[in-house]
């Protein structure tokens, strides 16, 4: 019997759906949903059309935020509705500094 060295394991396990998209909501505690556009041609009369579907995200130290374009990758079910987890941000988006707005008003 031949052993299996632990790189031959690993690298089945690294062969995963990999997407990027952009992060429509932060609200959630370590969840991000994140919108995934695609364009594909209509099957009988052929005009490209644009395909949005959305993803539930894990991003276990809460790094990303909305409007940033993130890199996500297929993983194990980790709830409901989480089939996904963050491996980075790709391009940080734009930030609105609400906590000194608020300050402001005060």
């Amino acid at each position: 019997m031949a052993t299996v060295s632990t790189s031959e394991k690993a690298a089945p396990r690294n062969d995963r759906h990999v997407i990027v998209g952009l992060v429509v909501s932060d609200k959630a505690a370590k969840t991000r949903v994140v919108s995934v556009i695609r364009s594909t041609r209509h099957a009988r009369y052929e005009k490209v059309i644009r395909k949005r579907v959305k993803f539930y995200v894990h991003d276990e130290k809460n790094e990303s935020h909305t409007g940033d374009t993130v890199e996500i990758m297929g993983s194990r079910p980790l709830s409901r509705l989480k089939r996904w987890r963050l491996v980075r941000v790709v391009k940080a988006g734009v930030r609105i500094a609400s906590d000194v707005t608020e300050g402001a008003q005060g």
